[in-house]
């Protein structure tokens, strides 16, 4: 359970990572973000049923952030292949350089401290609550006005950049390395959870750590093969550019599984049927 805890707070900041290296076209970049339409399916569903649960409404915020990333990859993607260049807005980026802050701290932070009944553990940790909210609060406001290079737009600085205030560019370091700590602290208070909860709060758990788990194996193989095969993707090697493409496949596609769990946890759909799942798979693995 502590593994799966961190492994789910470590995916919650590389979940963008394998869509960067995987997509490449403009209907691409659409297949690329598909799994992630599990998460507004799964809020859906969350809030015909279980009404005035919070986590229907992070499930549903993700996910209209996430489409919102595939239509704008996707647009960008077809301007460059028609075009050969990109017209984005300078402005537009240099407001959205931290666009992702939302995403990612509503899944690593709120939804493991929420989970499953959308109440925090006690009210000791109110205090934490509303200090992750201000950090993600503060750290797009930062990135909007820290002086420097705009990424995607080569010899443009940020228009909004503080040039007088060089110092800001420090501080959005330190609000980067203050998110993964919010997130460990809120996969800490899982385990606490799991420690203090009844059977069917543990079974709901589980359902969100297996999930974590398994995508974390996934993610976990698709970099050993770009460890062991990247070098020879500069050859004429088209075996190695497929099996690159396929782990990554399929790590993007387990990242439905997240929502997916969520799914049967909070719903309590075939709850106990995760203590065989995890059965299988350990037989399956060993």
């Amino acid at each position: 359970m502590y593994a799966a805890a961190f492994v789910f707070a470590f995916l919650a900041l590389n979940v963008a990572d394998p869509v960067k290296r995987v997509s490449s076209g403009g209907v691409g970049v659409l297949l690329v973000y598909l799994p992630f339409l599990a998460f507004p399916i799964v809020g859906a569903l969350i809030a015909s049923r279980r009404p005035g649960n919070p986590i229907e409404w992070i499930c549903l915020t993700v996910g209209l952030f996430w489409m919102s990333f595939a239509l704008r990859d996707a647009s960008n993607a077809y301007a460059l292949a028609s075009t050969g260049t990109v017209t984005a807005s300078v402005t537009l980026d240099a407001l959205l350089k931290a666009d992702w802050v939302v995403p990612v701290g509503l899944l690593g932070v709120y939804m493991v401290l929420l989970f499953p009944d959308g109440r925090l553990p006690s009210k000791r940790w109110r205090p934490f609550a509303l200090f992750a909210g201000a950090a993600m609060a503060l750290i797009p406001v930062v990135f909007v006005f820290a002086p420097g290079p705009l990424e995607g737009h080569p010899g443009v600085r940020n228009p909004f950049g503080l040039e007088q205030y060089p110092w800001l560019q420090g501080v959005t370091v330190f609000g980067v390395l203050l998110l993964p700590l919010c997130v460990l602290v809120s996969a800490a208070s899982l385990v606490l959870r799991y420690r203090r909860s009844g059977a069917e709060v543990r079974e709901q758990i589980k359902w969100l750590a297996f999930a974590a788990s398994f995508v974390g194996v996934t993610y976990l193989s698709s970099v050993i093969v770009g460890i062991f095969f990247v070098p020879a993707l500069f050859s004429s090697k088209d075996t190695t550019l497929v099996l690159l493409s396929l782990s990554q496949g399929v790590v993007l596609m387990s990242f439905a599984g997240v929502p997916t769990a969520i799914g049967f946890a909070v719903l309590k759909y075939r709850l106990y049927d995760i203590d065989i799942i995890i059965n299988r798979a350990l037989v399956t693995v060993l």
